[in-house]
């Protein structure tokens, strides 16, 4: 099964200008702990709210005043719709991350969550070693 097959194609993104509050009110609409940082439609990093957490909150930034930018993680693994939904679980778990944003010709086409993996029948054996893996590293 391919990626494209199963991953979330309307996504929500942000502008690298955009504020970290409207970051964390994004994720509060969507009901997600990252998002990717665009630049016409080009993935250029994700934002976490484990950064919103460290990088503003716990360092008393203004979140209205701090942009995306400053605190978004630019060390990006991105995978591509035609890429085999084990290798991206594979990835997934070495890198350990839960989502894993989608690219095609540089630009956003999709993200892929371990949950994504999980609702597929025979694939939650490849959704729990990579949340096996994550989990492990980050105790």
């Amino acid at each position: 099964m391919l990626v494209k097959d199963i991953m979330t194609k309307d996504i929500a993104s942000l502008d690298t200008d955009d504020s970290v509050e409207k970051a964390a009110q994004l994720m509060k609409q969507h009901d997600v702990g990252s998002i990717p940082v665009c630049r016409d439609k080009q993935v250029v990093g994700i934002l976490t709210d484990r950064d919103i957490a460290l990088r503003t909150v716990a360092e008393g930034k203004d979140s209205k005043q701090q942009k995306v930018c400053d605190i978004m993680s630019t060390e990006l693994t991105l995978g591509k719709p035609d890429m085999n939904v084990t290798d991206a679980a594979s990835i997934m778990s070495e890198k350990q991350i839960r989502r894993l944003p989608i690219v095609e010709n540089n630009n956003l086409v999709g993200i892929v969550a371990l949950g994504d993996i999980c609702l597929e029948p025979g694939l939650e054996h490849n959704a729990e070693d990579a949340l096996k893996n994550i989990s492990e590293h980050t105790k």
